[in-house]
Parts: structure tokens; C-alpha cells; sequence
């Protein structure tokens, strides 16, 4: 067997195309996660009675889960609650991308709501003691004090979340979307060279990779500097 390596420069520029689906399907569900995140995160970290169980049974189900049975569940399971609340909409013309996009936002959240939650805990509580003496509420001294900290603390944690739902991507084309896996089986069927069509799909997966690695290690060095009392 000999590899075709002109044919992955050529799979190569046809599977890009289907970067932009894959960026969407990675990038939305991380910021509608983080918001989702955040607020359970806080929810289980001031022990909020009656939604505490809820946000721990949410974190619990879906870090406990594969991820590809949360977008199986939603995919079929939301048609078919919608159908029941109304029974008038057409869900035949709902894009599945949006199918997709919930399922990978909740199971976000979920993950992100962790990583939110270790940083507020690694904070000692002498700070935020200190910001209720000066007469901050405990939203000024979540917004002012602790969340900027816990999240610059989070960097590294969040850069692995997005390499890791980049990556997860790949699922949604078992739901007919067409983002960079399921373009390189596309090609790699039509062509009948699947070695050359993965390579191609590997090495865009992991330009991408070295670029956010690459954001992630200039935001750490920028949020150290701040830390440290000046930005550089």
C-alpha cells in the first residue's frame, strides 16, 4: 500500500470547508455553556436551597454520560417534546444544527460549571472577608474579587474544555451535519483513500489546536502579569 500524498493537500482543501461548521458547533456551545456553567456553579457553591440537588443532579447526569447519548436524547427527544407542548410547530424545519448545538451546550455547562466552581473555591476566603469589611455586596465581591481570579486560575482548564468539545464536534455527524470528520468520510468514500482523507482531517484538527494552545498560553501570560500587579 502506498499513501497518496498529493491526495491529502487535495482532501485537505475540500475538508476545510467544513471548518467554519465545526468552529460554530465548538465555540457557541462553550459560550452558552459558560453562562450555563457559571450560574450552577454558583448555585452549588452558596448551597442555593431547593435548586442545589437540581444544579448537583444536572452536573452529576451529564458528566456521567457520553456525550454522544446527550445529543441521541435531544435529537429525538425535543422533537418530540415540542410536539407535545406545541403541537402546531413545524419541527421538520428546524435546522438539526440547532438539535446539536443544544445538546453540546448543556453538556458544556455542565463541565465548565466544574472547572468555574474549583477556581471560586481555590480563592482563600480571607478575600472575600476582606471585601465585605470595606462594605461590598456579595455581588461586587464576586464580580470584583473572586471571579476574575477563579477564571484566570481556569485558563488552562478552559483551553482543555475547548480542545476536548473540538474534538466532540466529530459526533454531530451521526445527525447528518457535515462538519470536518464527516467531511473526510465523505471524501475519503467518494475517492476510496480513507488513510489520506484522515490525515488531511488530523492535521487541520491540529492546526486549529496549536492555534488556541498558542491564545491560551499568551491569555495566561497576560492574566500572570496582571496578577503580579502590571500588564506587559
Amino acid at each position: 500500500m502506498v499513501i497518496d500524498i498529493p491526495f491529502i493537500w487535495t482532501a485537505l482543501k475540500e475538508i476545510i470547508k467544513a471548518l467554519p461548521l465545526t468552529l460554530m458547533l465548538t465555540v457557541i456551545p462553550l459560550i452558552v455553556g459558560f453562562f450555563i456553567g457559571l450560574v450552577v456553579a454558583l448555585i452549588r457553591v452558596y448551597e442555593v436551597k431547593g435548586l442545589s440537588a437540581v444544579a448537583n443532579g444536572y452536573v452529576s447526569f451529564l458528566r456521567g454520560t457520553p456525550i454522544i447519548m446527550h445529543v441521541m436524547l435531544i435529537y429525538f427527544g425535543l422533537p418530540m417534546l415540542l410536539q407535545a407542548v406545541a403541537p402546531k410547530l413545524a419541527i421538520s424545519s428546524i435546522p438539526v444544527s440547532v438539535f446539536v448545538l443544544t445538546a453540546l451546550s448543556l453538556s458544556a455547562g455542565a463541565y465548565l460549571s466544574e472547572v468555574i466552581r474549583s477556581g471560586i473555591i481555590s480563592i482563600p476566603k480571607g478575600q472575600a472577608e476582606a471585601a465585605y469589611s470595606v462594605g461590598m455586596s456579595t455581588f461586587q465581591m464576586m464580580v470584583r474579587i473572586i471571579l476574575p481570579q477563579a477564571l484566570s486560575q481556569s485558563i488552562p482548564n478552559f483551553t482543555n474544555i475547548f480542545i476536548g468539545f473540538l474534538h466532540t464536534t466529530s459526533i454531530a455527524f451521526i445527525v447528518s451535519e457535515r462538519e470536518l470528520t464527516g467531511a473526510a468520510k465523505i471524501v475519503a468514500s467518494n475517492n476510496l483513500k480513507f488513510l489520506e482523507a484522515y490525515i488531511a482531517a488530523g492535521i487541520i484538527y491540529w492546526v486549529v489546536t496549536i492555534l488556541v494552545e498558542s491564545i491560551s498560553l499568551l491569555l495566561e501570560k497576560k492574566a500572570t502579569s496582571y496578577a503580579r500587579g502590571g500588564v506587559r
